[in-house]
């Protein structure tokens, strides 16, 4: 088991490098100079060159992409300054070091990695990633959830009524949630349930998790606007874990060792959650981890109708104002969850299925 996780481990951290390659190349050869976005293009010619020196834009390619690299490494070498005496480890950059080697005119620094700052505010990328990614990851755990718990159990009760009036009812709604794009969604669930039947559910067209008080007290936690935006991103993943419940368990009973439970004279619920539902969860594992990936790497479209202040959310606003630093850390960042979400379903798969292991 543990050289199955250093292998996927290994593998995750090739895929981490491949993405950091192409971020960064993608971003730094598409038109446009950060300098005169921050200065405006009415900048003189010596400010613009005063910012390209402190952002390193005016180096070779090459050595852009090691200084990129260094930031993001937690690992950093850093060199001394002969003017100042001092290293040219930058505490507002890369906040105070975790530990500190140095020897001659090398130091070796072990810190937090750094998704440098946003051409806009000024603010480091990663405080702007983290602060919305709370909202996203609270939102994309409740509509997972949602979805996972209504999903199986439409899903067992079909299979144990195949054919019926539910089962032909739910594959129905499955089509028509799997094929229901999420703007659409998300534009028609707020005009029905915070529009029209407002004076029933009490529920805001757009909002997050705080609002702010209307008598001036500050903020305050806002779960009724968790709803609809968590609702609407539930629906596709539901329909999908709907029809894999049903399919799956529809095959698991089936099978020889069912046949056998029901001779020995074990009751329906116990041989469907102590024999068939384990066995029939894998599909529905991989489904739920891919999609609880895509709804934490952002669901763009539904937190920016929804107006949820998520990481989609400042996505959208860093591609309105070319802010490149906040778009690659947020890629990259994306990135990451993609990857250790994939790693853990491969170890979840290994530790429910021991044959997943041997094949690997």
């Amino acid at each position: 088991m543990t050289r199955f996780i250093f292998q996927r481990l290994g593998y995750g951290l090739l895929v981490l490098f491949g993405v950091v390659l192409v971020i960064f190349f993608l971003f730094n050869i598409l038109p446009g100079d950060p300098a005169r976005m921050m200065l405006g293009q009415r900048a003189d010619s010596a400010s613009v060159a005063a910012v390209r020196r402190d952002l390193g834009t005016d180096k070779p390619l090459y050595v852009q992409f090691v200084s990129y690299l260094n930031d993001l490494s937690p690992l950093s070498l850093h060199t001394l300054r002969p003017a100042s005496g001092s290293f040219t480890y930058d505490t507002l950059k890369y906040g105070k070091p975790l530990l500190s080697l140095s020897a001659h005119n090398i130091m070796l620094a072990v810190k937090y990695p750094c998704l440098r700052q946003s051409y806009q505010t000024r603010r480091n990328v990663s405080e702007l990633l983290i602060e919305s990614f709370i909202n996203t990851f609270i939102l994309a755990i409740v509509a997972m959830a949602f979805a996972l718990v209504v999903g199986i159990s439409i899903g067992i009760v079909c299979a144990l009524y195949k054919n019926s009036f539910i089962d032909r009812i739910s594959l129905v709604f499955s089509v028509l949630g799997m094929s229901l794009p999420s703007f659409f969604a998300a534009i028609l669930n707020a005009w029905i349930f915070a529009f029209v039947l407002s004076h029933f559910t009490h529920l805001n067209m757009t909002g997050s998790l705080y609002s702010v008080d209307d008598l001036g007290r500050g903020e305050y936690l806002d779960l009724k606007n968790l709803i609809l935006p968590a609702f609407t991103l539930g629906i596709r993943p539901l329909a999908i874990i709907v029809e894999l419940t049903r399919n799956s368990l529809l095959e698991v009973l089936s099978q020889d060792y069912i046949r056998t439970a029901r001779a020995k004279g074990l009751s329906p619920r116990r041989i469907i959650l102590k024999h068939a539902l384990k066995n029939a969860m894998n599909p529905v594992v991989t489904a739920a981890t891919g999609w609880l990936a895509s709804l934490l790497a952002g669901a763009v479209f539904v937190e920016y109708i929804f107006d949820w202040k998520g990481i989609g959310l400042v996505i959208v606003n860093a591609l309105d104002k070319y802010d490149f630093p906040v778009i690659m850390g947020a890629v990259l960042f994306i990135s990451v969850i993609l990857i250790i979400i994939n790693m853990l379903a491969d170890v979840l798969y290994g530790v429910i299925d021991p044959r997943v292991r041997i094949r690997t």
